[in-house]
This record gives structure tokens, C-alpha cells and sequence, in this order.
């Protein structure tokens, strides 16, 4: 026997919640206000919404069982198919691989279904649960909308929070340890950044939409979480920008520091370069060499290749000095 596909189901209208799949069914179809969550990863959700919610436009029913989604909005006959997604919570799993929540929602009836946890969704099971739930479809839309939002500008301000804490680690001189966390700042930011454009829209259009649900004061409050999601998905342009300058800053200071190490390569090497040719022309073999009969003929090499070395400091020294005159 299949496994239940449905996770939570209430009636919001303050009768008694439905008992077992055939009466949410019947509270489904008829005049009680009733709301019932599906599993998406249950084999038999998608017969379950077929067969018990025929009335349901085919629309509506491919984009609720549909795998792959982005958030949007469409006005569906009298109801509204509403499509978000929201913080990933779940364990193991990142934040900003944000899960979504499919929702049909008309005056007699709300239906959600996701394919993981939402806990949105689960806070508003335990309001409702508790009685402290909302009583119409427009006030469930609300809410729900505002927990997600909620959660979506706490992430986006603990990201904010983090981004500061490596600029000032960063341009510290401390570069060497964060440049693996600044890739991940920069990474958690584009993965969270594609889904929140498509999810100011969505909000947008659902202020703006012409049905019974959204009365005045929804449309209000929905305009003020899609203004909400205006500076989130701006402020998440920002830290992205900052990534790229973090970023940008690790690859500047690691090039200095090879330019530094290679200079000073080629400042010993060319120090050491008449030295060497000295050394080894001194030291062939071969009759004829001025000094083999001298005691002396040591000393005057060391004291030859010491004054050597001087003057090819006092030249490079100066050569620095008027490279300094010409960039004043």
C-alpha cells in the first residue's frame, strides 16, 4: 500500500481538522477553507493530486508536481499558482541551495507541496496546530511569505556580517588564510543570488494580481515583503561585487609578493653573476695566469670582487633613486 503522500492538513475556517486522506479530500472540494501539504517525493503524490483534485486546472496540477522550478506567479481561474523557494535549513545540506515551495491558493482551498522540508512550512503547521494560525487563505499567503522572506534577510545579513570580518582580514595582511572562505562567500552568494531576482518578481506580480485572495491590505503587505526582496537581491549584487574585490585583492597581493621574491632573485643573481665569471676564470688551469707566483694573489681577487660588489650596489642604488626622481 502506498505511503500518505499528505504531511500536514488543517481547516482554517475553525471547524475540525480533517481526519485521515478521504475527508481532506471532501474538505478539499467543498465550502470549508482547508489546507493540505504534500510530499513531493512521494510516489503517490501525483496520483493522489489527480485523482483527488481533478477540478484543479491542468496547469496548476504540472506546475505543483513539476521537479525543477523557479519562483513565479500565475493567476490560475480564482486562485493563484505561487511558486518561492526558501532558506534550506535541512542537515547536511548548504543555505543557499534554496528549496522550493509549490502552492495553489483559491478562496475554499490551499494546497502546497515541496520535496524537502520547509521549515516555514512546518512553523505554520504548529500555528495552526496551536490556533494561533491564520484564518483565511490571504492571511496564510502572508504569513508564510514573510517567514520566508525573514529567513532570506537573515542569511543575507549573516553573509554581510562574514564578508566584513574577511575585508578587515584581507586588506590586515592576513590574505593566506581566507582566500579558500572568500571563494565560498563568493560562491554561497551566487547560488543564493539566481533564485532571488525570479522571487521579487514573483512577489511583485502577486501584489499586482487580480483575484479574491488579495484583498487591499494583502496587497499592501505583499508589496512591502517583494520591497523587502528588492534589497536583499540589491544587497547581494553588493556582497558579489565585494567577493570579486576580495577576490581580486588575493590575486594583487600574491602577485606582489612573486614580483617581490623574483626581484630579489635577480638582484642576487645578478649580483653574484661578474663574481662567478671572476671565480671561474681565475680557476681554470692553464699556464700563463697572472698571480701563480704571487703571495699575495688571493687577497687582491677577495679585495677585487669585494669592490665589485660595492659599486654594483652604489649602481643599483642609484639607478632606484632616479627611477624614484622620475615617477615624482
Amino acid at each position: 500500500m502506498a505511503k500518505n503522500p499528505i504531511l500536514f492538513s488543517h481547516v482554517l475556517s475553525g471547524a475540525p481538522d480533517p481526519d485521515g486522506p478521504t475527508d481532506i479530500a471532501a474538505a478539499l472540494r467543498d465550502d470549508r477553507l482547508a489546507w493540505a501539504h504534500l510530499d513531493g517525493t512521494n510516489p503517490s503524490a501525483q496520483s493522489w493530486i489527480r485523482e483527488e483534485l481533478d477540478y484543479l486546472d491542468p496547469q496548476a496540477v504540472e506546475a505543483l508536481l513539476d521537479v525543477d522550478t523557479r519562483p513565479r506567479m500565475s493567476v490560475v481561474g480564482d486562485g493563484l499558482l505561487v511558486i518561492l523557494r526558501a532558506i534550506n535549513f535541512n542537515e547536511g545540506e548548504d543555505p543557499e541551495d534554496m528549496v522550493s515551495l509549490r502552492m495553489y491558493l483559491d478562496t475554499r482551498r490551499i494546497l502546497t507541496i515541496s520535496r524537502k522540508r520547509v521549515r516555514a512550512v512546518e512553523r505554520m503547521n504548529v500555528g495552526l496546530r496551536e490556533g494561533t494560525g491564520p484564518l483565511d487563505a490571504s492571511a496564510f499567503l502572508v504569513r508564510l511569505t514573510e517567514d520566508i522572506v525573514g529567513n532570506i534577510n537573515a542569511f543575507q545579513s549573516e553573509l554581510d556580517t562574514h564578508a566584513e570580518a574577511l575585508e578587515d582580514r584581507v586588506f590586515g595582511g592576513q590574505g593566506d588564510h581566507v582566500r579558500h572562505d572568500v571563494l565560498d562567500l563568493r560562491l554561497k552568494v551566487i547560488a543564493a543570488r539566481r533564485y532571488l531576482g525570479p522571487q521579487r518578481d514573483a512577489l511583485i506580480k502577486v501584489s499586482q494580481a487580480q483575484s479574491p485572495i488579495i484583498d487591499a491590505v494583502t496587497r499592501r503587505e505583499i508589496e512591502e515583503e517583494a520591497f523587502k526582496m528588492t534589497r536583499i537581491a540589491e544587497d547581494m549584487d553588493e556582497l558579489r561585487d565585494q567577493a570579486q574585490l576580495l577576490r581580486e585583492e588575493l590575486s594583487s597581493q600574491l602577485s606582489d609578493r612573486v614580483n617581490r621574491n623574483t626581484f630579489v632573485m635577480s638582484v642576487v643573481t645578478s649580483m653574484f653573476l661578474p663574481l662567478g665569471f671572476l671565480t671561474g676564470l681565475f680557476g681554470v688551469n692553464l699556464g700563463g695566469m697572472p698571480g701563480l707566483q704571487s703571495p699575495i694573489a688571493f687577497e687582491a681577487l677577495v679585495v677585487i670582487c669585494a669592490i665589485l660588489v660595492i659599486a654594483q650596489l652604489g649602481i643599483m642604488g642609484l639607478w632606484r633613486w632616479l627611477n624614484q626622481r622620475k615617477s615624482r
